[in-house]
């Protein structure tokens, strides 16, 4: 059977798939990235799990695996297949395309941003299947975002587009370590509703999920920290449909696992703020963990099913 291969690579671990040409996720397996042994250990660690799924794809399917996409952190060269600079994996510059197309004996190999290519997969196969438009926001450690277009995702000129999360929503607030002061993510990731909670409930181990669950108890110290939250991300996100009018806009990561305490007053919060601007459907990402992986095999798909350009 003609199958491609998909990593999804994380700080701490690897997420790995054969997929086939209808998206069936085939085979999964999982890794560790081996952070801690440094750059150079990780980098091998990847090429030597893309090895491994070629191996059983040969043996499992009669065949070898026919193309590759992986998905790594940081900042990405897609275009030229290299991986710049991950600050949690310690690289800079690692030529990630060529290494694993020497490895996986001369197929093809696309390399995509995390949140680009789970973006993706939100956006053709996932919550925004069917939708011309969108913009996928995952609210984790940080906030991303990928800015979906006619099924592909848009990197931008210096692959940097979708940067949600560093949108100023409260000038002169909490520093970010990027730089500027009252960024996005200081104030409605997961992270931030973490910190903003176990200060104000005095348990140092609180997370947002216990303050999700104390919203939903009725407890009023938990609801002005999730308001804040909710009031800052409709900020940014009004900020982002203004700009670029998506039709859908999918909300993912581990606050979106809130359900309708979250999905009820972002919309409410993002409604009344709009004027002029045509309000899109806010739903939550679909696809789980499953969507770096579905979207890295898209990305080797489609290296198969596009005629490559001439430049």
């Amino acid at each position: 059977m003609r199958h491609v291969i998909a990593l999804d690579v994380g700080g701490t671990g690897m997420k790995a798939a054969l997929v086939a040409a209808d998206g069936e996720l085939l085979h999964q397996a999982r890794r560790a990235t081996g952070r801690e042994r440094g750059p150079d250990a990780v980098v091998e660690a990847i090429l030597g799990f893309a090895a491994e799924l070629r191996a059983y794809g040969a043996e499992r399917f009669g065949e070898p695996a026919a193309a590759a996409g992986v998905a790594v952190p940081g900042i990405v060269d897609e275009e030229r297949g290299i991986a710049a600079y991950a600050a949690n994996l310690g690289w800079r510059d690692v030529p990630l395309r060529a290494l694993l197309g020497e490895r996986l004996a001369g197929v093809p190999v696309a390399l995509g941003h995390d949140v680009r290519t789970g973006g993706l997969a939100e956006g053709r196969i996932g919550a925004g299947r069917g939708a011309d438009r969108f913009l996928f926001v995952p609210l984790g450690t940080g906030i991303a975002g990928a800015i979906g277009i006619d099924g592909r995702v848009e990197a931008g000129a210096h692959g940097f587009a979708g940067e949600i999360g560093h949108i100023v929503v409260r000038p002169g607030g909490i520093p970010c370590p990027c730089g500027q002061r009252g960024c996005l993510e200081r104030f409605a990731s997961a992270a931030a509703v973490s910190q903003a909670w176990a200060e104000a409930c005095g348990d140092p181990g609180a997370d947002a999920a216990d303050c999700a669950q104390a919203v939903e108890s009725g407890d009023p110290r938990a609801q002005a920290v999730w308001q804040e939250a909710v009031d800052a991300l409709a900020d940014g996100l009004v900020t982002a449909l203004t700009l670029l009018d998506p039709r859908t806009l999918i909300i993912g990561g581990g606050l979106a696992e809130a359900g309708e305490t979250l999905f009820t007053p972002l919309r409410d919060a993002v409604r009344r703020r709009v004027t002029f601007q045509k309000l899109p459907s806010i739903v939550p990402a679909a696809l789980g963990d499953t969507a770096g992986c579905l979207g890295a095999g898209l990305l080797a798909w489609d290296l198969l099913n596009t005629p490559t350009p001439r430049r």
